[in-house]
């Protein structure tokens, strides 16, 4: 064991690198000459034999699974998940003859390379280990020490690919993000390792070549070109700046770094320092921390047990990985924790030892053909109570696979399951009925919870009760991005509750603390993941919004919000298929959202747009019944009742959409409306139609 904990703890980027891991962990690969095949995913994808000859498949199916396999490679892939990523729409047997007829051609293409290279199984398939020299491969084998391969990097990942099948596009989504992720994070760190200006110039325009929006490179390149004298270009610099995020993000650089262009218009540019490089991850608000143990484990034989024991080790490390993200916890490094739990795993002292709020403990076992993870949550302020228990199975054997598939859902859930508790520890009375003033006595962050515990309630009171505090929030500390974006949020909901005195103010004001959100902390998702909702929702800039969302999901993969609000705005500019996909995620991560009647509400929109009014019906019914207020889920729910032919359900539900809304019509509440696409919009004005509801006033 203490030879394992030595290894893993030699990899400085174990938390931000899958790859690393891999490697770390005796990953074969390919030696440069040896392959029989070389495959660029980087970009257009490009496939060439060892002699040179073109071997890229015509068919862009053909090409995607040959992609996919590249991109698990050396693991072998199900037949099963092919066939249901690439043809998700079509029943199992057609889908799998489907796939029958690519591998077909895949072979016919590769020719007498075919069975060289690609080992097919009646339910597995994988590239052959060492015959195949990939790009993407070479970059997630890159380190910090070893960066050279990142230059491989010339594009989008399979940019030619995209929408063969909504599965298909979710899954490259996920890559996309996963490859990205690990190479940003090289980059970064080669930039704060740097000391010269040639040096900083040379890494920050690495990082930009991989991530355009990444203002903290921005400000190293500015500061870097002035620090060489050349004033001229450190102005250009910061120009590609603003119209990178502008364009990308429509966002505008921060205070800081405008602050650092107008000391160097003065001729007073600052001395070159860390300043200009990469900013620290900021303080943790909450003050609560988090650790996470390796996992207890069981075993048929010693064997399974040993092999098990490193496998609990890294997946304790990729756990903490994910959850590294969620910017509000403070963690507690992994691998301290496991030499720490070789003498004692007593909660007592590691709460003592390091100062933990919260563990995260659980057990590894391995049954026959099931590997079963089991996760508790215990809080250790609370007598060591177990404040939450998860169980995920996964076939024995696949490693990799239970690690990429419990590190995201633990992390989604864990970070929902700490945030409402944190809600209900600061919940209180927060405003003075008699005197109308905010408590001052608390933290920022005290503030925020407390305010985001009186939103979602939708209770007209106690909502509105909630603005003082998120903006007490905000005056005490200007630094903090997650006020704004809450403010944003609050905003938002006072307008379409129909609560807002000054519609139009109240509009402005939302854009304006969306933006303000991802300028003080650009590398915070859920800022990113407001501004895009407030941007579909307000500005109706939907490919916009969707930037902004790609943006959330690149900085965390994880967060669940970003692919709920990221569906509904798929589902406003008409794509349902790519709405479905999105909401897909969104209940994979989080089954049981405490919070789900804001993103439910599009998933009753879909099933409404897709004409499954029963479904859509049901749906908004439950939503309505969780929260009564919700003034945006009656009219989805009198037009499925219109098109269902129920009228005297619709006319009771009607009745009581009056009083939250008088006076309403058809014109109003398609005007309402974010769907963009006319079809949408004419099916949504039948069901209101043919519940009763008037066309316009008078």
């Amino acid at each position: 064991m203490l030879a394992v904990l030595a290894r893993l703890c030699n990899y400085k980027n174990m938390l931000i690198s899958r790859a690393a891991e891999l490697a770390s962990l005796g990953r074969p690969a390919s030696r440069a000459g040896d392959e029989k095949l070389r495959l660029r995913l980087f970009g257009a994808m490009e496939a060439s034999a060892a002699n040179g000859d073109n071997a890229l498949p015509n068919g862009r199916k053909t090409r995607m699974l040959l992609a996919m396999l590249a991109l698990a490679a050396p693991r072998a892939v199900s037949r099963a998940w092919i066939a249901e990523t690439l043809w998700s729409s079509r029943p199992e047997e057609q889908a799998r003859g489907s796939l029958r007829q690519e591998i077909h051609r895949l072979l016919n293409c590769l020719g007498p390379l075919g069975p060289e290279v690609l080992a097919i199984g009646r339910e597995q398939i994988a590239l052959r280990p060492g015959t195949t020299w990939i790009d993407v491969a070479e970059v997630l084998r890159a380190t910090p020490s070893t960066p050279e391969a990142l230059r491989l990097i010339g594009g989008e990942l399979l940019a030619d690919l995209g929408g063969l099948d909504p599965a298909a596009d979710l899954w490259l989504a996920a890559e996309r993000t996963r490859i990205r992720g690990h190479a940003r994070a090289i980059a970064e760190t080669l930039l704060e390792e740097q000391t010269t200006p040639d040096g900083m110039i040379a890494a920050a325009q690495q990082l930009l070549a991989i991530d355009q929006t990444h203002e903290g490179a921005w400000r190293a390149l500015i500061h870097a070109h002035a620090a060489r004298g050349e004033r001229g270009l450190a102005i250009e610099a910061f120009g590609r700046c603003r119209a990178a995020l502008a364009q990308t993000l429509d966002a505008l650089p921060s205070d800081e770094t405008r602050e650092l262009l107008a000391e160097i218009r003065s001729g007073n540019a600052p001395p070159l320092s860390r300043r200009g490089q990469t900013p620290p991850r900021p303080l943790v608000r909450s003050g609560r921390r988090l650790g996470v143990l390796p996992l207890q484990t069981f075993g048929d034989t010693a064997a399974s047990r040993a092999e098990s024991g490193e496998l609990a080790i890294v997946l304790a490390e990729e756990i903490t990985a994910a959850l590294a993200p969620f910017r509000w916890l403070d963690l507690v490094s992994s691998s301290a924790l496991a030499r720490f739990a070789i003498e004692t795993r007593d909660e007592t002292a590691l709460r003592r030892a390091f100062g933990l709020d919260f563990l995260i403990d659980g057990t590894l076992q391995r049954v026959g053909e099931t590997e079963r993870v089991t996760l508790r949550l215990i809080d250790l302020n609370a007598g060591n109570h177990i404040a939450w228990v998860q169980r995920f199975d996964h076939a024995a054997g696949d490693p990799f696979g239970l690690q990429d598939r419990v590190a995201p859902l633990a992390a989604a859930r864990i970070d929902r399951e700490l945030q409402q508790r944190e809600i209900r520890r600061v919940a209180q009375p927060s405003l003075s009925a008699a005197a109308g003033r905010v408590e001052r006595d608390v933290s920022a962050y005290e503030a925020v919870l407390r305010g985001l515990g009186l939103m979602l309630r939708l209770e007209r009171t106690q909502f509105l009760a909630a603005g003082p505090l998120l903006d007490l929030a905000a005056e005490l500390d200007p630094d903090y991005a997650t006020p704004r974006a809450m403010l944003a949020s609050w905003n938002a909901l006072l307008l379409a509750q129909g609560w807002a005195a000054s519609p139009e103010e109240v509009r402005s004001r939302a854009i304006a603390a969306a933006r303000q959100a991802i300028a003080i902390d650009p590398q915070d998702a859920r800022a990113f993941t407001i501004a895009g909702q407030i941007k579909s929702m307000l500005e109706r800039r939907h490919d916009e919004a969707m930037a902004l969302y790609e943006r959330a999901l690149v900085l965390n993969p994880n967060l669940a919000m970003a692919w709920g609000f990221a569906g509904a705005t798929e589902l406003c500019r008409g794509d349902h298929e790519a709405a479905a996909a999105r909401f897909a995620r969104y209940k994979e991560l989080m089954p049981l959202d405490p919070q789900a009647f804001f993103i439910d509400q599009g998933r009753a929109l879909l099933a409404f747009l897709r004409g499954e009014f029963e479904t859509a019906a049901a749906m908004a019914r439950e939503i309505g019944e969780i929260r009564p207020s919700l003034r945006s889920i009656y009219p989805l729910h009198i037009a499925a009742l219109g098109h269902l032919g129920r009228a005297a359900e619709a006319m009771e539900l009607r009745r009581r959409f009056a009083h939250l809304h008088p006076g309403h019509t058809i014109a109003g509440l398609i005007a309402e409306s974010t769907l963009a696409r006319p079809a949408d919009r004419d099916m949504l004005a039948t069901g209101l139609r043919l519940a009763g509801i008037p066309e316009s006033a008078g």
